[in-house]
């Protein structure tokens, strides 16, 4: 494309991969890692299975994969050893090109760039503020000397504002939290916010007198932005706001992407899990984008259960306008339990910076448990003992459906 010599092709490829720590997958159309290679260790994807499904080796890709256009790229994603990478996906004849191009340094300059002009703004406010009272006369050192401790309390008192606005949108988040049910059938849930309050939201209500609807969703980022974007599609969901048929979960899905693409939104976009439950009948319909699988347990509870992933391919919300989603169906025959819940459940980091297993989740819910503890409490207690502290970080959001 550049009409250059293949020296200097070459050595522009050099250089680029001298500096940047590249790797790359490959996956075929059965989404199974194809093929491998470049610096993956650096980027946390060290050990890769070729013929194994890609997404169950790096959840990242759940929800990505298949693609519906490409090419196209993801900035900045924080990969599982702590580096940042640009993520490319490109489509030919073999399959799915998932490139990944280290841009750590990039991201962590930009950072202190940001933090040095921010100290430099509040050095030369400081710095003018001073020289007028020197101007002023040599008696008004004692006046600025008080307002420089009046500006200090004055700072300690907005840093006391903001976290009161943060344990006020949380107290928000948690009052369009629906309260748990005991008939005709039981549904309980627990909700315990990071220190800088996430994007996690759940809900559920019945659309008439027969049908169930039931969701947990989770937008991208921390801070008040991603809590009200969450509470946003959340009342959007109660309310019936969406010119959609809210019994197929599919059309839900299609229709949220289409009303909150992450153009429209500073760039964030969120994945959900959405189910419509039949009482009469029992069946469970539903549908995902980009979002962890709910889990079904069979059995009484006193016993330990058999774990039944209950997902379907789609997209992240927000991402491509025209993603369209499908939905599968299942019985939920008692007793039985269903358990939803947000990433921020299971992708837990240990004092030693490893990371909790999915499977070790399933195993905590397929536990016996006795009737006068909660198998959400367990999973909660299970989560803090995993990373060292009762402090987590991302939201924990869970809700629990008994048949």
């Amino acid at each position: 494309m550049l009409h250059l010599p293949t020296r200097i092709s070459d050595w522009l490829l050099l250089l680029v991969t001298t500096q940047r720590s590249v790797a790359y997958l490959l996956i075929d159309q059965r989404q199974a890692l194809a093929m491998s290679g470049g610096d993956l260790e650096r980027h946390g994807l060290s050990g890769l299975l070729d013929g194994q499904q890609a997404t169950e080796q790096w959840p990242f890709l759940e929800g990505l994969l298949p693609l519906s256009e490409a090419p196209f790229l993801l900035q900045s994603v924080g990969m599982p050893s702590g580096s940042v990478a640009d993520v490319h996906f490109l489509v030919d004849e073999a399959g799915t090109w998932v490139v990944l191009l280290d841009v750590t340094s990039d991201h962590d300059e930009a950072r202190i760039v940001q933090q040095k002009a921010y100290d430099m703004t509040l050095l030369s406010q400081r710095e003018a503020r001073l020289m007028r009272k020197l101007e002023a006369a040599h008696a008004d050192l004692t006046v600025a000397h008080r307002e420089l401790a009046e500006s200090r309390d004055a700072l300690v008192q907005s840093h006391r504002r903001l976290e009161r606005e943060l344990r006020d949108a949380e107290r928000y988040v948690r009052a369009i939290l629906p309260p748990p049910m005991t008939a005709p059938f039981d549904v309980d849930w627990r909700f315990v916010p990071s220190t800088e309050l996430g994007g996690d939201s759940f809900g559920y209500h019945w659309i008439d007198a027969e049908h169930f609807a039931l969701f947990v969703l989770d937008v991208c980022g921390h801070g008040v932005g991603a809590a009200l974007l969450s509470v946003a599609v959340t009342n959007v969901l109660r309310s019936g706001g969406l010119q959609t048929d809210y019994h197929r979960p599919e059309d839900v899905l299609g229709s949220l992407n289409r009303a909150y693409q992450m153009d429209d939104h500073d760039g964030m976009y969120f994945t959900i899990w959405y189910g419509v439950y039949h009482h009469p009948t029992r069946r469970l319909r539903h549908a995902s984008a980009g979002h962890p699988p709910a889990i079904l347990v069979k059995g009484p509870r006193e016993t330990r259960g058999e774990a039944v992933r209950l997902s379907s391919p789609g997209m992240l919300l927000g991402v491509l306008p025209s993603t369209r989603y499908e939905s599968e169906e299942c019985t939920l025959d008692a007793p039985a339990r269903l358990f939803l819940f947000s990433d921020g459940v299971y992708e837990v980091h240990r004092p030693d910076d490893t990371m909790m297993e999915f499977s070790e989740l399933e195993s905590v819910l397929t536990a016996p448990v006795s009737a006068d503890r909660s198998e959400l409490d367990e999973v909660l207690h299970f989560a803090q003992h995993t990373r060292g502290g009762p402090l987590l970080e991302d939201d924990f959001s869970i809700v629990r459906m008994t048949i």
